[in-house]
């Protein structure tokens, strides 16, 4: 009986996971007939729609209409986070190239964390910040531009609401900046805590330079953003600041 309640779940995580990366990339409903066509030869589309559903009654998935598929909710995303994603790495052309860029030229540390956002920005396609301890309000901002590109944000509202918080800088810059649980901290929709970017999902690292500077490292999307590439961004990052600085 343990086995089957295990079988079970692993089904349930499976189906969840394949829900949650298939919208970040399409941006489109997922349908128990795609689900069962390419990754269940032993599942039929009713046995998919069954656990969609079960998925759904317990708030991980919803649907936009009555026949769409399902679309992550936030708390779809935060199981995700927690219990799904696998851990990947930068693709070993992409840190040879990072490293041979920034170990050609002597930057100071302004020079270097602005390079930077302007990189994770580039990496991610999502908005990066960096913010400096001791220093209120001085932070490196690159790719807001990206906001435009999500059409999942076709709302002006919610995209002018978003500019608006990065512009003002102090309620994010407090949240970035709080103490942090893990060496990676992902923060989803609500649990911002600030209005505005609320529809949006932001990750953070923590930075420490050779001279002793420390700071905040982060990226902000839309919750559909691609979790793997960004953390490992960040974690690659992260510790390249310290190598380099």
């Amino acid at each position: 009986m343990v086995a089957k309640s295990a079988d079970i779940k692993a089904r349930k995580d499976k189906v969840l996971g394949i829900t949650v990366l298939q919208y970040i990339k399409t941006v489109s409903p997922v349908s128990s007939a795609f689900i069962a066509k390419q990754y269940f030869s032993d599942l039929s589309s009713a046995t998919i729609r069954n656990i969609l559903a079960e998925l759904e009654s317990e708030g991980y998935l919803t649907h936009p209409h009555i026949s769409a598929g399902r679309i992550p909710t936030q708390k779809g995303y935060r199981y995700y986070v927690d219990n799904l994603i696998e851990e990947i790495q930068l693709l070993s052309e992409e840190k040879q190239r990072i490293k041979e860029e920034y170990h050609q030229v002597s930057l100071h540390l302004e020079e270097l964390l602005e390079k930077i956002s302007e990189e994770v920005s580039n990496l991610t396609h999502y908005t990066s910040i960096i913010s400096v301890d001791g220093f209120r309000n001085k932070v490196f901002c690159r790719g807001t531009g990206h906001l435009l590109t999500y059409v999942d944000y076709e709302n002006l509202n919610r995209i002018s609401n978003i500019l608006m918080e990065l512009e003002r800088k102090e309620r994010l810059l407090k949240f970035i900046n709080r103490e942090l649980e893990n060496k990676i901290d992902v923060f989803i929709g609500s649990e911002i805590q600030c209005e505005g970017i609320d529809s949006c999902s932001l990750v953070v690292s923590r930075y420490e330079t050779n001279s002793g500077a420390s700071g905040r490292i982060a990226v902000l999307g839309p919750t559909r953003m691609d979790y793997e590439r960004v953390i490992s961004a960040l974690d690659y990052f992260s510790e390249l600041i310290g190598k380099i600085s």
